[in-house]
């Protein structure tokens, strides 16, 4: 297997509030006791946060968007374990970025990630790569918790670093380059706290998700429906409350006469959200014989949106197909997601 290591310009007028329902109201940066006897799966947090945007900017070919929330808990994975980052004294915001292709608005998990310097009349106030992330109502992103020095405007530097995944289709070519920006943040504590900050007592910690954040200026991140996956779908599985879709394309204009292609979307069960940074291996046999047994390769496709895959050679049917999950997605989580995707299930799916 190979190992991935991951690192862990235009102002707004104002601050744009990104926030689902619930109440506005005055709130501790501290939340909710975690909800006892969590399931291993994916479910119903105790509390939700409202949004507000720190800014946009093109860096190279990425978009780049910036939002901020209150500092809360989070868990990074190493391998199969996720541990637990607690909130500090001080600070003063959960910043997030996201990223995408500003022609087709798709979101872009890159695992060579990116980095943010934050700077206040010259001085650097802090300079750290943030992690990348799953979050019920954020989808994919990069956050982390950041100590800021008080109300006042601020320069958040961007670099987002040039993508090493496999790029197919109308995405051939691009995003190879590293590609940095730089907005300005005028940050207010009092703004902060009139963020929305919704709690769940009556549902958290049932099989279920908060819905995505639909937010007018960036998109969100969601892998496309199964029935909307080009090629021949050959399944679905659920493990560790991951939700994979094989499909097996033929005709694809990324290909050559005698090859076709294997893909395996991975999401999350409700919103659809991508499973970036996982490990698979996989094999095909058809007409009796393996053709491929390898591991899969991240790749992004317009139509495949993230996925993992392979070149293979063509065949007279539908193959018969084995996915196994060598680790299980390298990213950080939000609360609701922290117990879930963390084994390493395996899957078959037979073909004619």
């Amino acid at each position: 297997m190979n190992r991935r290591q991951f690192l862990a310009s235009a102002r707004f007028a104002g601050t744009a509030v990104l926030a689902g329902c619930g109440s506005l109201s005055s709130q501790s940066t501290r939340a909710p006791p975690l909800v006892e006897n969590r399931p291993d799966a994916t479910y119903r947090p105790t509390h939700a946060e409202g949004m507000g945007m720190a800014g946009m900017a093109q860096a190279g070919e990425y978009m780049v968007g910036l939002s901020y929330s209150f500092p809360h808990r989070f868990w990074t994975v190493t391998g199969t374990t996720a541990e637990k980052v607690d909130i500090r004294s001080e600070d003063s915001v959960h910043l997030m970025a996201t990223v995408w292709d500003p022609e087709t608005e798709m979101v872009l998990p890159v695992s060579a990630g990116l980095s943010i310097t934050i700077k206040r009349d010259g001085q650097t106030v802090a300079d750290k790569s943030p992690w990348p992330m799953i979050s019920q109502n954020m989808g994919f992103h990069y956050g982390d918790n950041y100590a800021l020095d008080g109300d006042g405007v601020y320069q958040l530097s961007v670099r987002v670093n040039g993508m090493g995944e496999r790029r197919l289709g109308a995405f051939d070519g691009r995003f190879g380059e590293a590609g940095e920006a730089t907005v300005e943040f005028d940050f207010a504590q009092s703004t902060r706290d009139q963020l929305s900050f919704e709690e769940f007592p009556d549902s958290q910690g049932e099989r279920a998700a908060v819905d995505l954040m639909n937010m007018d200026m960036v998109p969100t991140s969601q892998v496309p429906e199964v029935s909307a996956l080009p090629g021949t779908v050959l399944g679905t599985d659920k493990g560790s409350d991951g939700v994979y879709a094989v499909t097996w394309l033929q005709d694809a204009a990324f290909l050559a006469d005698d090859e076709s292609y294997l893909a395996v979307s991975a999401r999350t069960p409700y919103n659809r959200v991508p499973l970036p940074m996982m490990s698979l291996d996989g094999t095909m046999d058809t007409d009796g014989e393996t053709v491929f047994e390898d591991a899969l390769t991240a790749a992004l496709h317009p139509e495949l949106g993230y996925h993992y895959g392979a070149i293979v050679g063509t065949a007279t049917q539908e193959p018969s197909v084995g996915i196994d999950v060598v680790a299980p997605p390298q990213v950080s989580r939000h609360e609701g997601y922290e117990t879930a995707f963390l084994t390493t299930p395996s899957f078959s799916f037979s073909g004619n």
